[in-house]
């Protein structure tokens, strides 16, 4: 592939919370979509929620009966990594957020992609410069930090790593704008701009549990009311993975300082397990297809 063909082909690494996310927009904006993801029936799993949602949309008007067998057409699970790289002109990783898990993705993605690929990942906290430097191609590697749920949530943020090549920008502002989203350059940071303000949202949001200033359902209550959030901060959590909210916190904690520490409460969770939808338990219990079940009554 040359450095200015058009991108027709989308790679996406990870089939989870994001990535199924990631690979229905993908599809829905005409892309033939590859979903790759590592671990035994994940694909197929992220291809049958991709399927649930796309028919919410038809419920709701928001996607035609036409526009949904299209997008499922342009879907493909690819359980071999090497051979799907080779077909993309553009990928989007959505693993854990592990720079090690990174590191090998990305050098995997470096000896099979073709020339002028554009290697993005959606990392909401980690160094894109750190990240390309796996790779001999650093000028290819972008941030492209979408928002959970993906397929809903309009906001892209494109981050440039230190020697992220104008063609790159470009070719990922032109990805964005076909999956149906707004995207916006930030300046590489940590956590760019929306996830250092959610990850204090969401980490005081766990202080004031642990204080006991209101219940977890009241406090979502309030900020989606009164600050019109679209989702409380222990909602998105549950979404997001808490242990993905927890490394994000640490990460910031390092590299920003002491107003990022992570909350006591919050570290319980994580090590007792209650990671959210994906675990069945978080701040909320969810049932086998990630639906809220009803809190019990007060004792």
């Amino acid at each position: 592939m040359s450095p200015d063909s058009r991108i027709e082909t989308v790679l996406v690494c990870g089939g989870g919370v994001m990535g199924n996310g990631l690979a229905h927009v993908a599809a829905l904006g005409g892309y033939a979509t590859l979903l790759y993801d590592a671990a035994p029936g994940a694909g197929e799993k992220a291809l049958a929620l991709i399927e649930r949602n796309l028919q919410k949309g038809v419920e709701r008007g928001k996607v035609e009966a036409g526009e949904k067998e299209a997008a499922l057409s342009r879907l493909e699970i690819v359980p071999d990594l090497p051979a799907a790289a080779a077909r993309a002109q553009f990928v989007i990783e959505a693993i854990p957020e592990r720079i090690d898990l990174k590191a090998e993705l990305f050098r995997s993605l470096d000896a099979h992609c073709p020339e002028g690929a554009v290697l993005a990942t959606n990392t909401s906290a980690l160094s894109i410069t750190e990240i390309a430097a796996f790779t001999e191609r650093p000028e290819s590697v972008i941030g492209m930090h979408f928002f959970n749920p993906a397929h809903i949530m309009r906001l892209v943020e494109v981050i440039r790593g230190l020697e992220t090549s104008e063609r790159a920008v470009e070719a990922t502002f032109e990805v964005a704008r076909r999956m149906g989203k707004t995207p916006v350059r930030v300046n590489e940071s940590p956590g760019f701009a929306t996830s250092r303000v959610n990850a204090l949202i969401g980490n005081e949001a766990f202080f004031m549990l642990q204080e006991g200033v209101a219940s977890a359902e009241d406090i979502d209550t309030s900020l989606k009311l009164g600050l019109n959030h679209p989702m409380g901060p222990f909602e998105l959590g549950d979404l997001v993975g808490l242990d993905t909210r927890l490394s994000v916190l640490r990460h910031l904690h390092r590299t920003l300082g002491e107003k990022f520490r992570p909350c006591p409460l919050l570290e319980k969770y994580v090590l007792a397990g209650r990671l959210g939808r994906k675990s069945g338990k978080g701040v909320y219990a969810y049932d086998e297809e990630g639906n809220r079940l009803p809190a019990p009554p007060p004792a």
